[in-house]
């Protein structure tokens, strides 16, 4: 004997999603800036330096002299001159009025009025060294600067933003479904079939 079946098969529904993502671009262009910088105001004041070259000593080292100062150094050497022959005369004067405490002053004194001192050799045109004086003041200078401030101009630009929204589908991938089959019944090969 053959019993009653019922054999049940069903089957899940499926749903599907499809996304797509939101897209989104930002561009900043740069902000326009202009920046001037006028010149400072500067103002320079120079005193000019005193160089001073005084080679009076150099020109009289070699003889090479004005008249004035000619005139004055040979006028001083005749006068040195005549003061010594004067001094040297009383001196000797003085030796050969006192002959009687011996010695031979006439002797020695020829011998000196006879002969003049050895000469000196020198080379007259060529000063000696530092115979020319140099002295320098120098001049100073007054700086003033008025500095001037940068002008400076800013314009910012907003930034630039492209915005595409992303979506979402949704839709059925699979039904339900629900088959019933009856076996070893009245009726034969029922086929009942549900869909939700």
């Amino acid at each position: 004997m053959e019993l009653p079946q019922i054999r049940m098969q069903s089957q899940f529904a499926r749903i599907a999603m499809e996304s797509k993502q939101a897209n989104v671009n930002i561009q900043q262009p740069e902000a326009d800036m202009s920046i001037e910088q006028p010149k400072a105001d500067v103002q320079i004041r120079q005193k000019q330096g005193k160089l001073t070259i005084d080679q009076s000593q150099a020109w009289r080292e070699m003889n090479l002299l004005n008249v004035y100062e000619s005139i004055e150094e040979y006028a001083q050497l005749g006068k040195e001159g005549l003061l010594e022959g004067l001094a040297r005369m009383s001196r000797q004067g003085d030796e050969l009025m006192k002959i009687e405490h011996g010695g031979n002053p006439i002797a020695a004194q020829a011998e000196e009025n006879g002969f003049d001192p050895p000469k000196e050799f020198k080379i007259g045109w060529i000063p000696s060294v530092f115979s020319v004086k140099i002295n320098y003041e120098p001049g100073k200078a007054d700086i003033h600067v008025n500095p001037q401030k940068p002008k400076i101009s800013i314009t910012p630009r907003k930034p630039e933003v492209q915005y595409e929204p992303g979506n979402v589908k949704t839709y059925m991938k699979q039904y339900a479904d629900l088959q019933i089959d009856f076996e070893n019944l009245e009726w034969k090969n029922f086929n009942f079939e549900l869909k939700i």
